[in-house]
C-alpha cells in the first residue's frame, strides 16, 4: 500500500493538537513556519533521519511511522529577540513556527524499534532494518483434523 502525503493530514494535525495539549505556555511564540534541514542516510543495519532542530527541546516534537513515511511535526519558539522596549529589525533569517516534515523510507525496517535523541540541536532518529526474508524458505506447519467421529 503506498501512501499519499496528503493522508497525513489528521495525523499532523492530531499531533500539533497535542504539542499544544502539552505546552499550554505558548504566550512568546509568534505564528510562523519553520523548514529545518534533514538528512536521510542508510546503512546495512539501519536508515537514519537527522534534522537541525536548534533551540528546539524534546516536548516539542511529535514523530510517527506510518506506512513508509516518518513524519516529524514540531514547533520552535522564536527566542532572543528583545521584547520591551520593541525593535525594528534589519534582517530576520533564523526559523521558528510551527514545522511539518514527511520522510518517505525505502526499504523494510522494524518500526518498533525506532528509537530518537535530540542533542545539541539534532534531532536523530534511527530505524533498524528488517532482516531480508526474500529468498529464504519458510516452513510451515501443517494442522491436521481429528478424523469425525463415526455416528
Amino acid at each position: 500500500m503506498d501512501l499519499d502525503p496528503a493522508d497525513l493530514a489528521p495525523d499532523v494535525h492530531r499531533l500539533f493538537d497535542d504539542l499544544a495539549r502539552r505546552r499550554p505556555d505558548r504566550r512568546h511564540v509568534v505564528a510562523g513556519e519553520c523548514m529545518p534541514v534533514v538528512d536521510v542516510f542508510e546503512t546495512d543495519k539501519a536508515v537514519e533521519i537527522v534534522l537541525d532542530l536548534p533551540g528546539v527541546s524534546a516536548d516539542a516534537v511529535r514523530i510517527l511511522v506510518k506506512a513508509g513515511i516518518v513524519l516529524i511535526v514540531g514547533e520552535k519558539e522564536r527566542t532572543g529577540l528583545p521584547q520591551d522596549p520593541p525593535a525594528s529589525f534589519h534582517l530576520v533569517e533564523r526559523d521558528f513556527g510551527r514545522f511539518a516534515r514527511a520522510v518517505r523510507v525505502g526499504g523494510a525496517v522494524e518500526a518498533s524499534q525506532a528509537h530518537a535523541s535530540l542533542a545539541q540541536g539534532e534531532l536523530r532518529i534511527v530505524l533498524p532494518r528488517r532482516e531480508d526474508r526474500r529468498g529464504q524458505g519458510l516452513l510451515i506447519a501443517i494442522e491436521t483434523a481429528a478424523p469425525a467421529a463415526a455416528e
